[in-house]
Formats: structure tokens, sequence, C-alpha cells
């Protein structure tokens, strides 16, 4: 038996944990912490990130866009930009209205965040004095939460119904939805208003001497109702209730507007009164039936899948009691499916790669030591789970790619204890509990050693900023704590199943065998590069070798065979046509260009369905909250939101579906003078556009200018795709300008004229009618026919009230002028600016390699991080997906260096030498002679996940050297020859290096099929092969030329 006095902690620990009763109960206990995790963690499809932004509407009515950024953006502006924890202001000035966005820093407190900007924004009203004409400012606040996690969609193919009885149905369901647990906003798009229409003939007015505001006044009188008090009487007290509300459009119509010769003159004498719907202003298809959209969101930290699932369920319970006969609907968004079926496959593929992991023992060391490195494994998976639902994660595809790419680190502690534990027994001298304490004290020091290395290279990408640090950061943190858990794991749980499991008599000749043939193969390999002054030549032209190999492959990026990129699209099952129609497009034939894509659509094998929302924008995803397409409303807007088959039943991905659909989209939203962009679901966080110019300048229309020329050089640069910028078109404007001398004279005022024409064009809501029954309000909508609009002259025939009971019609006192629509005014941080974006296509596919085709040919001032500091001069800023590249592989790149730094110091503690870290650290950049041609091999972009592997080969690698390094000390200290002692190293230590290196290769191999970790499996693969392959030969070399310079004096 050992003797404990001898043994170090790792020894001594496992000494005492190795036949402690306690253990099996630690180990049971770990595996019920595991499965309570998987049972309670939330499902989500995506890392839920914490962007909090707002946006801020404020109406000025009248005035001009110029009016509105003076009086209300900039100095509103000013106000946003003093909160603390801003990254981001914006404003849109158009004409009568100012809309403004504060966008947070990522993973500001939400709560806290909307409680400083209320305070900002109510704290400063005084900035207007009051009658400036500038009302009251509509704050709402938006997160990740508003995103919906399910969508349906209402459709008929009843020619009697339409998109009016889908919206009332859809209105009854928003009930029904709500009450499932865990929900939270349930809205319906599409379908026209539900009102009261009283639709004016000015000449009936005209004849019965009654103007709009008589009848305004009559409807606002009519429905007047109060709780006048109490009559006491009987000794009882009885409530008083005075009036009785407008109940429906009877009551409207037979309503008494006026007296003419002591007749009556009811509303309906001088106007058709029908209930029903508006003229419709912004309508949904599904197909090419009429359609609502029901959008579902849910609660934060609530199961996505469970929700989604609870949601669908209750529709089909109301299928023939809520949602009538004749009345489909169609689920065209379940993110909590998505989210549930993304997990079940990533957990399947890592059972596979624990199960490959297990096998691969299994061959290598026998059955017995396979148990004990699975159930090692296991355990050590239940309890990073449970650590990762304690530390607020969800199991979403990154979470859960984070433990499938530990899986070959996580086993690593367990594969060298046994492997040593193995090669003690192999030797045949002691007793297998005699033999454990020593063979894990003696890679113990180096094994937690090795485990901290890879901590702190993984450890600091936690702190990336930015989208991208929430969206990445369970991968550092679950593998750090996997690692952290794994050493603990090795040192208690396997010295104890090992004792149980593991033979207890010394193993046959295998062993010996297997020992002899890498000690030969060593000694033929490694053998000519040491031999002391002989061996010099060899060395230098090995070392010459591995800088070409590192220099040649770094070329490959320059060569453009590897390409750059943030992150590869996904393989989604849906993507969105957005266009945009010149202003001045009437929502039909806006309507009209939207047919005709979603013809094209069609045709399209991969589609089963499509929705085209005309004049509204389609249900956001996470994309559209960050771009605010929730904002897109109008005439000249629309969306068609594309659905595809599963990916398990199409060849081709989403993205080649997307890019092959393009040209022709393009073409039908030109042949019609419109902007259409083809846009997929981003693979991570999103931007404005991954192409984005911002001009800047003294003057906003030579800004608009250099906009015009950029675009120009967008569209002639190749591969450069869905082109669009912020310059609306040229609109014309009708102004009906009010004689005020005139009008005065006749007792008119100028606000009568005003109102008269809002009522008349776009309707007036004069009184609500109650009935008790209905969920939403009903209007008593006001205005003309709609083709009476057509005709400025039937307008000016209405009549307003003048001095006594005179009606003077409106042609009398205005002039009509016509003129421009004005600019929109954009601002970004407190400057004025002006947007150009497209999109990359092409073999590259990448938005950086289109930027920088481009910049040879601006001549003006260019920045690529930050505004420019002089806004005096006419320069461009680069944005888009560069900068969220660039600020990625910046905080990665930092946390790579902080990495090193950390791994060098905890070398220095452990080997008590300057120098020798630097030899174990010298493999790190042997892994560029594997990384870079394997994605070249392979065809794939070098994007972030392929940096996160490269930060995480450099803990692994180190790992291998340590070993390596801490065995040639332990044999010299016993007295063996230096190189002898190197030689073996590589002999005894090439076997649990190299399984160690199959373990991580076969747990990224599982990850290798997924679009946006293809990158994580390619580094880690090729890495890993490559730089341990040349570890076990340049390490030792290296090592022994270092050692051998310090005993030639002597020699």
């Amino acid at each position: 038996m050992a003797d404990t006095s001898k043994l170090g902690f790792s020894g001594a620990l496992a000494k005492r944990f190795q036949d402690s009763k306690i253990t099996p109960l630690l180990a049971l206990t770990g595996l019920l912490m595991g499965l309570f995790a998987v049972a309670v963690t939330p499902r989500e499809e995506e890392p839920q990130i914490n962007v909090t932004f707002a946006n801020i509407f404020v109406p000025f009515p009248g005035a001009s866009a110029g009016e509105v950024e003076n009086i209300v953006a900039i100095p509103l502006e000013q106000v946003l930009a003093e909160i603390e924890g801003v990254k981001h202001t914006y404003s849109v000035s158009r004409p009568g209205m100012a809309v403004l966005t504060i966008q947070y820093e990522v993973g500001e407190d939400r709560t806290s965040a909307i409680v400083r900007l209320y305070n900002a924004v109510y704290s400063n009203e005084d900035w207007l004095p009051r009658g400036s004409g500038v009302l009251q400012p509509l704050i709402k606040p938006k997160g990740i939460d508003d995103v919906p996690t399910v969508t349906l969609t209402l459709w008929t193919e009843d020619e009697t119904r339409g998109a009016h009885e889908l919206q009332r149905v859809a209105h009854t369901l928003e009930a029904e939805i709500k009450r499932v647990p865990g929900t939270r906003d349930v809205y319906t798009i599409g379908g026209p208003d539900n009102v009261v229409h009283v639709q004016l003939d000015p000449q009936r007015l005209a004849a019965y001497g009654l103007s709009l505001d008589a009848l305004r006044h009559a409807l606002q009188a009519a429905n007047v109702v109060s709780h006048a008090g109490a009559v006491v009487a009987d000794n009882r007290n009885i409530p008083v209730t005075a009036g009785t509300f407008l109940a429906d459009e009877r009551d409207v119509a037979e309503l008494v507007i006026g007296v003419i010769d002591g007749k009556a003159i009811r509303l309906e004498d001088v106007a058709d009164v029908a209930a029903g719907p508006d003229q419709p202003e912004q309508y949904v298809r599904h197909g090419t039936m009429p359609a609502v959209t029901i959008a579902v969101a849910k609660k934060p930290g609530t199961n996505a899948a469970r929700v989604s699932r609870q949601v669908i369920e209750r529709v089909e319970s109301l299928q023939g009691i809520a949602i009538p006969e004749g009345i489909e609907y169609t689920i065209t968004r379940d993110y909590g499916k998505t989210a549930d079926d993304k997990a079940k496959k990533l957990i399947q593929k890592l059972t596979f790669a624990t199960i490959s992991v297990i096998f691969l023992i299994l061959v290598t060391l026998g059955w017995r030591e396979a148990v004990v490195v699975g159930s090692a494994v296991i355990i050590t998976l239940m309890l990073t789970l449970f650590a990762s639902w304690a530390w607020g994660f969800t199991i979403n595809r990154v979470s859960l790619f984070a433990l499938i790419f530990s899986i070959g680190i996580l086993v690593d502690d367990a594969i060298v204890v046994v492997e040593n534990i193995h090669r003690h027994m192999a030797m045949g001298d002691k007793t297998l509990f005699a033999a454990i304490p020593p063979a894990v004290d003696e890679v113990g020091g180096p094994t937690i050693l090795a485990t901290f290395t890879v901590i702190a290279a993984l450890l600091p990408m936690a702190f990336v900023t930015g989208l991208m640090g929430p969206y990445m950061s369970p991968i550092p943190i679950n593998a750090s704590i996997g690692m952290l858990l794994s050493l603990a794991v090795a040192l208690v749980v396997t010295p104890w199943a090992s004792l149980k499991l593991l033979s207890r008599v010394p193993h046959d000749s295998k062993e010996d065998k297997s020992a002899a043939w890498l000690d030969r193969l060593f000694r033929r390999t490694v053998g000519p590069f040491l031999r002391g002054r002989d061996g010099r030549k060899a060395r230098a032209l090995l070392g010459g070798s591995v800088v070409v190999a590192i220099l040649l492959a770094m070329s490959l990026v320059g060569f453009n065979a590897v390409v750059m990129k943030m992150l590869p699209f996904d393989n989604k099952s849906e993507f969105q046509v957005v266009l945009d129609m010149p202003e001045g497009t009437t929502v039909e034939q806006t309507g009209r260009v939207l047919d005709e894509m979603a013809a094209y659509l069609r045709t399209v094998p991969e589609v089963t369905d499509y929705q085209v929302y005309v004049g509204t924008a389609a249900p956001i995803n996470f994309n559209g909250l960050v771009r605010q397409y929730y904002l897109r409303e109008g005439p000249n807007v629309g969306d068609i939101q594309v659905n595809l088959v599963q990916k398990s039943d199409r060849k081709r991905k989403s993205h080649d579906i997307a890019s092959a659909a393009r040209p022709a989209l393009d073409a039908i939203g030109r042949q019609y003078g419109g902007s259409v962009k083809v846009v997929e679901v981003p693979p991570g966080p999103p931007v404005q556009a991954p192409l984005v110019a911002e001009v800047y300048g003294p003057d906003y229309a030579g800004q608009q200018r250099i906009a015009g020329e950029l675009r120009a050089l967008f569209e002639a640069t190749d591969d450069i795709v869905d082109i669009d910028d912020s310059v609306e078109s040229e609109a014309p404007r009708i102004v009906v300008a009010v004689d005020r001398n005139k009008a005065a004279l006749l007792g008119v005022s100028q606000a009568s004229v005003a109102q008269a024409l809002q009522t008349a064009l776009s309707g007036e809501d004069v009184a609500y009618v109650r009935n008790g029954y209905q969920k939403y309000p009903l209007p008593v909508r006001l205005e003309i026919p709609v083709a009476e609009k057509s005709e400025l002259d039937s307008l000016l025939m209405l009549r307003v009230a003048g001095h006594g009971d005179s009606l003077v019609p409106l042609a009398e006192i205005v002039d009509v002028q016509y003129g421009d629509w004005e600019q929109t005014i954009y601002h970004k941080d407190l400057l004025p600016v002006v947007f150009v974006t497209g999109d990359m296509a092409g073999r590259f596919d990448s938005p950086l390699y289109g930027m920088f085709d481009m910049v040879g040919d601006v001549e003006l001032d260019q920045y690529f991080i930050r505004q420019p500091d002089n806004p005096y001069d006419y320069s461009v800023k680069w944005d888009g997906e560069w900068q969220i590249t660039y600020e990625t592989f910046r905080d990665m790149g930092i946390a790579y260096s902080v990495g090193l730094i950390l791994i060098y110091l905890l070398v220095v503690g452990q080997f008590r030498s300057y120098a020798v870290p630097l030899i174990i650290m010298a493999p790190i950049p042997l892994t560029i002679i594997g990384v870079m041609p394997g994605h070249a091999l392979l065809g794939a972009q070098f994007t972030a996940t392929s940096m996160i592997g490269m930060i995480a080969l450099a803990g692994i690698i180190v790992r291998n050297s340590i070993l390596l390094v801490d065995f040639i000390n332990q044999e010299v200290a016993a007295g063996v020859a230096f190189q002898e002692a190197v030689i073996r190293a590589g002999a005894v230590r090439a076997k649990p290096i190299a399984l160690t290196a199959a373990a991580a290769m076969l747990g990224a191999f599982f990850i290798l099929d997924d679009p946006i970790f293809n990158g994580l499996a390619v580094t880690l693969i090729f890495g890993i092969l490559v730089s341990t392959l040349l570890t076990l030969v340049v390490i030792p070399v290296l090592y022994y030329a270092f050692g051998y310079r310090k005993e030639s004096p002597a020699a």
C-alpha cells in the first residue's frame, strides 16, 4: 500500500474516496441533479439576448420635417443621450411626427432602463411651452420577449366571408389563447377596422343647412352617460344612471341631428349609415385567400416548447366552437416546436458523441475502462446541465453545442487517470487498491494544471461585448464549469469506479507489445532530432519547415481560399420578402406587386405556404425586432412570409432557396419601381443590414446626393444585392391654404377647415357604440365615400359653419397649391445621416468582401469603427455586419491574448521557470497548420465559431505539452538520462495524448453538419489532428534543445 504521506493532493483525494461509501451516493446525486435540470430547464431555439430599446413617438400635427427635426428630434435626442447605459440614439423626422429610438447596451436591466427613460423624458417635458403644437410623447419599450413564438393564420375559401369575419373570430380567440399559462402578448394582424360607418353626402348636408360641426356635436352629446347619484325612498338607496349609450347602427342612424320646420332631421337623412368593415388600408392573404394572423408572444423565462404546444392544443379544442365551420387555420410559426426539435436532435448528438468516446476507450483500453470513463462522462454532463440551469441558461442550440463540443475535453481527465491506472497495473508489481493512489497522484498535478489551462483559454470569451457576447456565452461558461466538474469527478468518482470495475490482476503482454512499438517509433522519428550537436541541423530543418507551414496556412486567407465571415447562414424553414414601393403608391398597387411575387413563389417546390402582408408588416422575429420592421406600415410597404418544408424533406438549404429566388423577385419589384429585399433569419445577432454605408456631412441635400453616388457604386459592384437607401422617392403634395382674411370675415376658423378636411379624408371617430359585448370599442366614423375622395373639387364642396346659421363652402376660402412631399430626415447619435444598404451574394457570401471591394473607389474620408469627429466634411462610416464582426473578433482576440497570458502564468507557477512555459505553449501556433487547410479542404468559411475553436485549441494543446514535459521531469528526477527521458516521454504519454485528442475530435465530428458550428468542428478536428501529431515531435525536440543547451557546458 502506498504511503499516504508521500502522496500529493490528487493521490490523497483518490485514496480517501476510492473505497468510501459516500462516493457512489455523490455520483447518484449528480445524476439526479442532471435529470432534474433536463426536466425543468426552458427550451428555446436560440439564446435569449437581453436587448432593451424603446421607441418614442412625438406627434407634431402640421409641422414640416425640418420643424419636427429642430423643435422635437434634436432636443429630445440630447435628453436621451444623457441616460446611462445608452449605446445609440436614432431619430426619424417626417412631416407631423418624430420617431426616436433609444438602444441600450446589451445586458442592461430592462426595468431599470425603462425607468431611466421615462424619468428623462417626462422630467424634461418643459423643453417646449404648452400650446406649441407638440403633443404628448408615447413611449413603447421593446425587447426579445416581444417576438411572437407562435403565429397562426386564419383563412377561408368561403367567398361569402372575408377578412372582417376572420378578424372577429381572431378577436374571440385572443382571449381564449391568453388564458394559456406563459403567454404574454396576443394580437391580430390584418383585417379592416370594425366600425359604424357614417358616409356623408355633402349635397344633402348643404340642402338641410347642416355642417360637420353640427353632426359631431349631435353624436357626442347623444352618447353621454353618467352615474347621476341615488334616490333614497322607502328606506332604500337606489342608484340612478342618466342616459344610455348608442347601442347599434340603428341608434346612430335614427339619431336626430336637427329640426327644420318642426320636422326632425335624422342622421340617415344626410348620410349612409352601416355597421361593418371599414375601407381596408392593410390586408393579409394566405396564398390567394383572405386571412388574418394571430401572433402570440411568451413571458420571459417560460418554456417556449410547452407554451406553443398548449396554445396549439387550445386552438384545436376551439374548432367548431369559437372557430366556425368553413374557417381554417394554419400554424405559420412554431418556434417552440423548432426549439424542441433542435434540442432533441442535439441531445441525440450529445448521446452519440458520448457513446463514441466510450467506444473509443473500449477499443483501446478495454470494456472495464470504457465503463469507468463512460460513467465519469455521464456524471459530468449531468452536473454540467444542472450548473447551466442554475446559472440561468436555457436549453438551446448554443448551450447544447457547448456540451457536445466539450465532450472531448470533459473526458480528458478521466481518460488520463484511467489510462495511468491501466499502465501502473500493467507493471504488475502492485494490487489495484495500492496502484490507484500513486497512479492518480502521478498525473494529478499535470491534470489539474491542464484543466485550468483549458479554463484559462475559454473563460475570457465570456467577457465578449455586444450582441455576440450573450449569444456565445454558454460555450465558455458551460465548458469551464464542465472542466472543473470533470476534474472533480476524475479525482473522486473515477478511482472508486476503477477499484470496483478494473481487473485486479496484472494485464497481459499486449501492453508490453504496445509500449515497445511506441518506444521504437519514437526512437526512429524523434531520435534523429536529438543526438546533441549532431542533431542541430535536423532541428533547424524541423523549425524552418514548421514556420513555412504556418505561413503557407495563413496565406490561404490572402488568396481567398478561406473566406472570412461573421457566421454562415443557418438552414431555417422560413425566409421573408420585404417590398418597399415608391412613396405615393396605393395599397392596391403594392398588393398587385406582392401578388405577382407570390405567384412566382408558388413555383418554388420547397415552399409549403406563404402569407402576404400589404400595408403592414409580418409578425416579427428577432431580426425584425432589431431592424424595427414592426414600424413598417403604409400603402407603399408589404411583406411576404415564406414557409418551407422541413429540412429532412428537401435537398436545398434555405439560404440556397432564398438566393435562387432573389433574382426573379428583384426583377418583379424593379419592373414596378419597387425595392425588394430577401431577408433570411440571421444565424446570430442581427444588424440593420449586412452592408451599411452611413453618409455624414454639413448639408442633408448633399448627403442625399452622395448617397445616390454610393448606391450607384453598390450596384456596380459584383454580387451586391438587396440595394436600398433611406432617400425617399419624389411624391406630390397638395397644400390647401386658407385665406385667413376672407375666412375671418365669413366667421370661419382655420381649425374648422383643417378638421373638416381631416374628417372627410381620414375619417373621424366622434363617438363609440357600446353594447357590452365587444372586446374592441366600435367607433362611429364620419367620412365621405371613398369614390369622392379622388376628386378634390368634391371635397371643397364641403361646408363649414360661419356667422349665424350660414354655411361656407371650403372652395370659397381656400387656395389649392401643389408641391413635393418633404423628405424624411434621419439622425444617428445626434448627427444627420443618410443610409445606403445592401447584402452580399455570390461565391464569398460575406459582406466584408463587398465592403472592401468598394472602399478603394470611395474618395471621401472613410470611418470603420466610429462616427466621424468632424461632421462638417462629407464622410462615410461603414457599418452593418462589418461593425459586429470587428467588435466580435476584436473581443475574441483580446480574450485569446488574456487566455494565453493566464496559461503562461499557470505554467510558470507549476514549473517555476520563465522559459519552460514558452516551450509548452509553442504548439499553439501549430494549430494554424491544421485549421486553415482544413477550412479550405472542406470549403468552410472561417467564422466566429472557428475562432472559438482556435481559443479552445490553445488550452487543449497545452494540456498535451504539460503531460510530456512533466513526465520528462519525473524521469530525470528518477535518474534517467535526459535524452532517454525525452524519448520515453513521447512513447509513454503518446497513448493518453492520442486518446484525448481522438475523443475531442469525435465530439467535434457530431457538429460537423451544423451550418453555424461547422467552423468550430473543422477547427477542432483538423487543428487537434495536426497539432497533436506535431506536438509529439516538436515539444520533445524543443525541450531537448533547451535542456541540452543548459547541460552542454558540462557535457
